[in-house]
């Protein structure tokens, strides 16, 4: 029980003491608590990986039928381990990060991590849950807790765009919340069940209002997700979060809204009420048209962390195409693309955060040259978007193959091959968007330092590097090499992956 409770109770406690403290003189010493309550956490994370699978506790009753209890499972486990890898190298990121390049003190520092260390419990506590009830409570306190990163600076631009985010998370939460009265009433038990809860007896009659009741839940779920035509948070609050804070957004806490639409099609209401009806139809179609308009929106934008975002939502509907195919290989692969892409889009976005920091450049076309001054830095987002194209050996060809043969072998019609073309032109789009910046950074051309002067430049080589530092960098490596690697062995993934899915048909 302790296992299960500690790595969610902790982290919300100390963030939320570390809020109300009188912030300390010396930022060491803020630095010091700060990451050792992270590394506190993320070990006891680690423990509860391998010690609390099937355990169940009750915290408290709503009802006599509705507990708010936690009960990991292989998929929430799955989900914690994934957040617990982008939360501390982010965190860690995030202290050299957050001191200005002028010295100056960052105003809300401890703030940031106050929430910071919240949100980490929230979101260990949404793996954990056992039933639909307990994990709409973390879901939505979820919300509320990371809706400060988008405020951070406190502007207007800001402001603006937390209330975006506020105002579509909650009324996706909310169509979310519609569908949980009628899952209730028309299923067995609200606890997370693969193959789903619905009452045989009481559905007879009334497919066609649980058909909406489900296409709702998979809307609202996928507001977090950002799928079209709900997606436009996701570009304003990107640009004026903090770069840590973009990279856990985009890595994580958008895949809340995934787990929350596994959780509601083949925990609750099962892959077999859904398949061949409209409500997969228009799924499939929506998820489609966003994988599309995301990277072409990508592929248009100027702005390196907008760019970025329109990237995760292109990326996020590779996902959920894949769960809307129903078929057991593109499942699969859809569950190997929600973990390559947190570390892959982690590391975009921490490398695009690094040159921001150091050069105070926003936009991708004024980063010519920026690989000559930021080698390190600019190798690893190389390596991170050859993964996101799906280059082989890395990461991401690994789930788009999976998605690719998913959809050839589910025998929908139009849609089996229309799926694997898209995800084609995106994958090109990808390259169209992210190589230019490695290209220009590293071949800027004749003229870029001084023109018809290169010897001079080439002494000037070493005094030109502005490096990000070891807080920075040993992340983005440790990232950079994690998408490589876990596409040249990724079957120890896949297999854990494929004992999750082979339970739910």
């Amino acid at each position: 029980m302790v296992a299960m409770l500690f790595p969610i109770i902790f982290p919300i406690i100390t963030g939320f003491l570390l809020l109300v403290v009188k912030e300390p003189k010396n930022r060491k010493l803020l630095l010091g608590v700060t990451g050792a309550l992270l590394v506190i956490t993320g070990c006891s994370v680690v423990y509860a990986l391998f010690h609390v699978k099937g355990q169940a506790v009750i915290l408290f009753q709503l009802s006599k039928a509705l507990p708010i209890y936690l009960k990991p499972d292989s998929l929430g486990l799955l989900f914690s381990a994934v957040v617990t890898v982008v939360w501390e190298l982010a965190g860690f990121f995030a202290f050299s990060y957050m001191e200005p390049a002028d010295g100056k003190k960052e105003e809300g520092e401890k703030r940031f991590y106050g929430y910071y260390l919240m949100v980490f419990g929230i979101l260990i506590g949404l793996g954990f849950s056992g039933n639909l009830v307990t994990f709409y409570m973390f879901y939505e306190l979820m919300t509320l807790l990371s809706m400060p990163f988008v405020l951070h600076t406190r502007s207007r631009e800001a402001v603006m765009a937390g209330l975006k985010y506020l105002f579509y998370s909650f009324c996706g939460a909310y169509m979310a919340l519609f569908g949980l009265y009628f899952l209730y009433r028309y299923g067995n038990t609200l606890t997370f069940t693969a193959g789903g809860v619905l009452d045989r007896t009481l559905v007879p009659g009334n497919e066609n209002l649980l058909l909406i009741v489900s296409f709702f839940m998979i809307i609202g779920f996928s507001v977090k997700a950002g799928m079209f035509p709900l997606h436009a948070w996701l570009p304003a609050a990107h640009p004026v979060a903090p770069a840590p804070a973009s990279a856990v957004l985009s890595a994580v806490i958008v895949k809340a809204g995934v787990l929350g639409i596994i959780r509601v099609v083949f925990y609750m209401f099962g892959a077999d009420f859904i398949r061949g009806s409209w409500v997969q139809t228009v799924w499939m179609i929506l998820a489609l048209v966003t994988v599309f308009m995301g990277s072409m929106l990508a592929y248009r934008e100027n702005v390196l962390k907008k760019r970025l975002a329109y990237s995760t939502v292109s990326q996020l509907s590779y996902i959920l195409f894949g769960l809307s195919l129903l078929h057991p290989t593109a499942v699969e692969g859809a569950l190997l693309h929600v973990v390559f892409h947190a570390v892959i889009k982690c590391g975009l976005f921490l490398a695009v955060g690094a040159v921001i920091h150091k050069t105070g450049k926003t936009k991708a076309d004024e980063l010519r040259g920026i690989g000559k001054e930021m080698p390190v830095t600019m190798w690893c987002y190389t390596f991170v978007s050859l993964a996101l194209i799906g280059i082989p050996p890395a990461s991401g060809f690994i789930s788009k193959w999976y998605l690719a043969e998913g959809a050839l072998a589910s025998g929908i019609p139009v849609f089996s091959w229309l799926g694997p073309v898209v995800l084609l032109i995106s994958a090109l789009l990808t390259a169209g968007y992210l190589l230019p910046l490695t290209m220009k950074g590293f071949f800027p051309g004749s003229g870029y330092l001084y023109d018809g002067q290169e010897e001079k430049a080439k002494k000037l080589f070493f005094s030109l590097k502005k490096e990000a530092s070891p807080f920075m960098l040993v992340p983005l490596v440790i990232l950079a090499v994690l998408a490589v690697i876990s596409g040249m062995f990724p079957n120890p993934l896949a297999a854990y992956i494929s004992e999750i899915v082979s339970g739910l048909f």
